[in-house]
């Protein structure tokens, strides 16, 4: 596959994204609505993870959690190319679920990067049953079963962002609820019963964004999913509470590496 260039393959299962991509683009703080897998294929990159600084090369498996903070840049001149499946999390609690007959429903992929020739194997298998058309739901199921066990584990329900306050917590909601809306530090204070200073600083430790920084990145998760759908630019932009197109291409392209006109392309 060419460097520069991202490919979205159609997929038969509601709930999954299908990625192959190859750049050399070096990714910005950001998050993913997903459960993502996926194998470097060739290259390496080093990104900041829920866990820390991490490097991965060819072969390498790489995770990454909903609403995990991370980003990625190239090792070396020449980029990297990967392999990835993004889950929407009911897809994933619903196999952990199966998987630990019902008793254990919180759980996280542990590590964001894994070298494991079994594990990357079975990723690749099921990369290859999901790109088939008409491939049986047997087959793609016990892949997916075969996958977790190995990458998951229980979440301690005090770490990381779970120990965020009540109160950033609504203010966070009111972000998620209406993305579109031009909240302000204001609002987010009224809302979270904080001064603006202790929102911003609140926030800041909660989600690792800024409330502006993370609203546009909820309103880039908006436009990609308009987009996916096949909603024209322009109209997806005023349907995410972009200023205008111009706007949101340019965040869509540090968010992603991709233009959303180029995103779109590959959705077709």
């Amino acid at each position: 596959m060419p460097k520069g260039q991202f490919k979205i393959f159609p997929c038969e299962v509601a709930g999954i994204e299908i990625v192959e991509a190859a750049t050399d683009h070096a990714f910005p703080r950001h998050w993913h609505e997903q459960y993502g897998i996926g194998v470097i294929h060739q290259g390496a990159q080093k990104s900041h993870s829920g866990r820390g600084m991490v490097e991965a090369g060819a072969g390498d498996v790489i995770t990454v959690n909903p609403g995990e903070v991370h980003d990625g840049m190239p090792i070396g001149d020449a980029g990297r190319s990967w392999r990835m499946l993004y889950f929407d999390p009911s897809i994933i609690s619903e196999a952990i679920d199966d998987m630990n007959e019902g008793t254990i429903r919180t759980r996280e992929f542990v590590r964001p990067v894994l070298s494991d020739a079994n594990v990357a194997t079975v990723f690749q298998r099921l990369f290859s049953v999901m790109t088939t058309a008409n491939s049986p739901e047997l087959q793609r199921e016990e892949l997916l079963l075969q996958l977790l066990p190995t990458i998951t584990r229980e979440r301690n329900e005090q770490d990381g962002s779970s120990r965020a306050s009540a109160a950033i917590y609504r203010a966070r909601n009111l972000i998620d609820d209406e993305p579109t809306f031009p909240v302000t530090l204001a609002d987010l204070a009224r809302t979270s019963g904080l001064s603006r200073f202790q929102v911003l600083r609140g926030f800041v430790k909660a989600t690792g964004f800024t409330p502006q920084a993370y609203l546009m990145q909820r309103r880039l998760d908006l436009a990609r999913r308009l987009i996916t759908k096949g909603t024209a630019l322009a109209e997806a932009a005023a349907a995410s509470g972009f200023a205008d197109q111009s706007h949101m291409t340019r965040l869509f392209v540090r968010k992603y590496g991709i233009s959303p006109g180029a995103y779109a392309a590959a959705c077709a």
